[in-house]
């Protein structure tokens, strides 16, 4: 069963519980600036491995010290859903231990 579509509403009131997170067209984005490229590195393979455990990617994108994600649900025709945030989240909790900013 496909995962519903959230509301404005609901994204504006959920982005706002996720500083450095922003509505980005149809998606939600935020950029971590890290101490290097191994650390940003390190960052990058443990959002994969909790994005397998969600089963639910990103658009994850690597710069020398920075680590960009671009998030939407695909079966829910690119719309931004609860799933999004979850995933948000769980990225927030961890970026942290990796020195992101």
């Amino acid at each position: 069963m496909p995962t519903e579509p959230l509301s404005q509403k609901d994204i504006e009131d959920r982005l706002a519980e996720l500083p450095g997170w922003s509505l980005d067209g149809d998606s939600i984005t935020r950029t971590y600036r890290l101490g290097s490229h191994f650390a940003a590195t390190g960052l990058v393979v443990h959002i994969a491995q909790t994005q397998e455990e969600l089963d639910h990617h990103s658009t994850l994108t690597l710069g020398y010290d920075t680590v960009g994600l671009t998030v939407n649900t695909h079966d829910a025709g690119g719309a931004v859903t609860a799933k999004d945030f979850e995933l948000a989240h769980r990225v927030e909790d961890l970026a942290p231990s990796h020195g992101a900013a």
